[in-house]
């Protein structure tokens, strides 16, 4: 029974792995995607006419609020690209913690 458990752990927390791959992957393409928007707009002269989509409308704003706000999505994707790489390293220790219990029972289970 024990036995079990631990597989149903070690799945449960791969899936969590491949789950935190993907947003952190998906963070990466959003951070890229901000900066390259940023290089840009900085390639504009400062009297360029800019707007911000907001639901269904765009509102004008100056290049620097712009500017602003793109270098503020880069920050907070590289922050939870930081934590979910965090939270990837402390989940592939458990599998491993797992996976060696795992083989601990199994070899148990010979000797016996």
């Amino acid at each position: 029974q024990a036995f079990t458990e631990l597989q149903a752990k070690v799945m449960d927390t791969q899936q969590k792995v491949k789950l935190a791959d993907l947003q952190i992957e998906q963070l990466s393409k959003t951070k890229k995607h901000a900066h390259l928007t940023d290089t840009e707009v900085m390639m504009l002269v400062d009297e360029t006419r800019m707007y911000e989509g907001v639901g269904r409308m765009f509102i004008l704003q100056p290049k620097g609020v712009i500017h602003n706000q793109l270098l503020e999505k880069q920050r907070i994707a590289e922050e939870k690209i930081k934590e979910l790489e965090q939270k990837k390293s402390y989940l592939e220790r458990s599998v491993k913690e797992a996976e060696d219990n795992i083989r601990e029972m199994l070899m148990a289970r010979r000797a016996q």
